[in-house]
């Protein structure tokens, strides 16, 4: 039996944690975390895994308070953006869904319980009848900054420019038929392109999104649904430049692929920042991702591996203006799958290992807290050594637990702000037999996260 941090000599470092350690009452956050995390332009609110109820309820109810009491007016989450643009379409009252589980109904591809489970919907109603009362330009937006959608952002921008220039439209499918042979597999364009078997599409995507970057330039900074639409599918041809690249690279450098992608939510985020300035105040925004994507990589074996993240990307664009906000959990249940593109099921989380933070915040038998980690001297010389971290997926391997989900951090840096909830319990989806049902191709193939 594993020992305890007591019985390895560490009372000592638990006694002075126990001085850090603030209050959370389950998943409701208290003014003293509001006001803590509102401090950010930028706030960046984690996750240990893609399938824990009580991360996703957390979050939502923090991103609630800052968005009806400190003014945030956007929720990026790492989904895909055209099916979150249809989430964005409801919650402004747009659009012809009749309920949050529809508006939901577009994220179809594996993992669906990662976006189509109950806290997200009950979110996402909570954000239409919050905006129902406010004029638009003061209305909060959802929207995705992932890069899977590669042959669904084609679609969208050949749909925009049928209805707005079918001339361009006709340019645009000549440029995106160098697609046509691969029956909208991404990984079989990829693996064709990436070894030489068929010519790759850089040059075509390239043109592409210049003459999309041209079109959504014409309409300035005046706001209006005509310049939402343009810069809707503007992002679409950058998602398809970006996913192009993406994919080519997946077969050769698993870091370069990794690198890839957060870049691209990174340019999404700026995009989107740019965008919804509108000539007034920078807008305040909440991300919603994976801890793996918004803790600073820098602090973690991640980055001594030459692997970067939102997380250290946005403290490098925004400084003090992003608040970095981890959450971890010991025990208890997480929605999951065995393998790619099987059923979710809902598995129990074996406890923290020895030498983790996990196990760590376990012993201060505290069973929710948060830890204010930014400017706090004392906590970071506390917590200043390596420590283990579990991240899981949208696969979970217990059986190998060790390799496959934990890496090593030094907390203080990885994050501004930390939450723990000591036992946690698998999302509920939405879809049939319950939820617990696989879907197909992998949304976060290759790494899970």
């Amino acid at each position: 039996m594993a020992s305890t941090l007591k019985e390895r000599g560490d009372a000592r470092l638990l006694h002075t944690l126990a001085a850090h350690l603030r209050p959370l009452h389950g998943t409701t956050p208290d003014d003293e975390l509001l006001a803590f995390v509102a401090q950010g332009r930028i706030v960046l609110l984690g996750e240990a895994s893609h399938g824990t109820h009580e991360f996703y309820e957390l979050r939502a109810r923090l991103t609630q308070r800052l968005v009806a009491e400190h003014g945030f007016t956007a929720v990026v989450a790492e989904a895909d953006w055209p099916d979150a643009w249809r989430v964005n379409r409801y919650v402004r009252s747009l659009g012809e869904d009749a309920s949050a589980e529809r508006a939901l109904a577009g994220f179809e591809r594996f993992p669906t319980w990662m976006w189509r489970n109950t806290a997200v919907r009950d979110f996402v109603e909570w954000l239409r009848a919050h905006n129902a009362k406010l004029p638009r330009r003061r209305q909060a937006g959802f929207y995705g900054m992932d890069m899977y959608s590669l042959f669904a952002s084609i679609q969208k921008v050949l749909d925009y420019l049928d209805r707005t220039d079918p001339e361009a439209a006709r340019r645009a499918r000549a440029r995106y038929a160098c697609f046509d042979h691969y029956g909208e597999d991404s990984q079989a364009y990829g693996y064709a392109a990436s070894f030489g078997l068929k010519p790759h599409c850089e040059d075509e995507v390239v043109q592409q999104l210049r003459e999309m970057n041209r079109r959504a330039a014409s309409f300035g900074t005046r706001p209006g649904m005509e310049r939402d639409e343009a810069f809707f599918a503007q992002q679409n041809a950058r998602l398809v430049r970006n996913a192009e690249e993406y994919y080519r690279s997946m077969f050769h450098r698993k870091v370069s692929s990794w690198n890839l992608r957060d870049q691209h939510m990174m340019e999404t985020l700026e995009a989107l920042d740019a965008h919804l300035k509108d000539d007034g105040p920078p807008p305040r925004m909440v991300v919603w991702a994976h801890n793996s994507h918004l803790g600073d990589a820098s602090a973690t074996e991640m980055g001594e591996r030459g692997e970067w993240n939102v997380g250290q990307l946005a403290r490098e664009r925004w400084g003090q203006q992003a608040m970095l906000v981890g959450f971890s959990t010991y025990t208890g249940t997480v929605a999951a799958a065995s393998a790619w593109d099987a059923p979710v099921e809902r598995k129990r989380v074996r406890e923290g290992l020895p030498g983790s933070c996990e196990e760590l915040f376990h012993e201060t038998a505290e069973p929710n807290f948060w830890l204010p980690l930014r400017e706090n001297p004392e906590l970071q010389a506390l917590l200043a050594a390596p420590r283990l971290q579990r991240a899981i997926g949208v696969i979970y391997m217990p059986q190998t637990e060790r390799i496959s989900h934990y890496f090593e951090t030094r907390l203080p840096q990885q994050f501004d702000v930390m939450a723990h909830l000591d036992r946690t319990r698998a999302v509920d989806p939405l879809d049939e037999a319950g939820g617990w049902s696989g879907m197909e191709p992998p949304e976060t193939y290759p790494s899970g996260l």
